[in-house]
């Protein structure tokens, strides 16, 4: 499961990017509890959602025609500068070199083989996010795909990652785990796109989905909607999973949540 206990492959931050920073934070900071504090002057528009005193997830603000707004999910890695040329190596790309992020580590935004972006972060002063697998925090993440066999290959190489297919009804989920962790560090899956039926009725391009845990999806979705976002997925029981939702934020950024594990099948 994902928590804060990072290893090398683990998710260690997320952030969401999107045109206006007030309207992004009052979205979320009603959704979920969470309460915004600005990175200061020197942050350049970053900032830090909160829950219970603990860092939750980040958000950034990306200007209008500069790229979609979207959630980006980090990995920890002990050398940024050694990934990002794993990735170039692996047919992926660097969008954002690595640089260091004054005296808390050092960071770069990759693409894989399909251009999904994810980010890595190699940590000194700050070693990640200080909530996550409860609720209010990130509890699980997906990439989606078109070609599950290609991605986790990719990762493997670049991160690390370790593969296990398990059989529910109807299918076999891939979950990914950080190498040597096993079953019980999985923190998340590959979706194939074609499989998917929200991705096939929207005709989504892969990306990487985040799941936020909550008490209760159905009243988060109502709220969501109250707030000016979409459902993509409706509140939806999956046996040995827990229940779960798609939502889309006010500016197009996509996120789950759900009550449940999914490591827990």
């Amino acid at each position: 499961m994902l928590t804060t206990r990072f290893v090398d492959g683990a998710p260690d931050w997320i952030e969401v990017a999107a045109p206006d920073t007030d309207g992004v934070t009052s979205f979320y900071g009603r959704l979920f509890g969470w309460t915004y504090r600005s990175a200061g002057p020197e942050g350049g528009g970053y900032g830090f959602f909160e829950r219970d005193g603990g860092i939750v997830a980040a958000a950034t603000r990306v200007p209008p025609g500069q790229g979609p707004p979207a959630w980006t999910v980090y990995f920890q890695t002990s050398d940024a500068d050694a990934t990002a040329e794993a990735v170039r190596a692996a047919g992926g790309g660097v969008t954002s070199p690595p640089e260091q992020v004054m005296s808390q580590g050092r960071s770069a935004i990759l693409t894989d083989t399909a251009g999904v972006p994810f980010g890595v972060w190699q940590p000194e002063r700050r070693i990640g996010l200080d909530r996550a697998g409860d609720v209010g925090s990130l509890c699980w993440a997906e990439l989606h795909t078109p070609d599950v066999a290609r991605a986790a290959a990719f990762f493997h190489r670049v991160l690390g990652w370790e593969t296990t297919g398990v059989t529910f009804p109807g299918g076999v989920y891939t979950s990914v785990n950080p190498a040597g962790t096993g079953e019980d560090g999985a923190f998340g899956g590959l979706v194939p796109l074609a499989d998917d039926p929200e991705d096939a009725r929207s005709g989504a391009r892969a990306h990487w989905l985040p799941y936020f845990g909550v008490d209760d999806p159905d009243a988060v979705v109502a709220e969501a909607t109250a707030l000016g976002g979409r459902v993509r997925m409706p509140a939806t029981s999956i046996p040995g999973v827990g229940r779960l939702a798609r939502l889309e934020d006010p500016y197009g950024a996509v996120f789950a949540v759900l009550r449940g594990d999914p490591g827990e099948r």
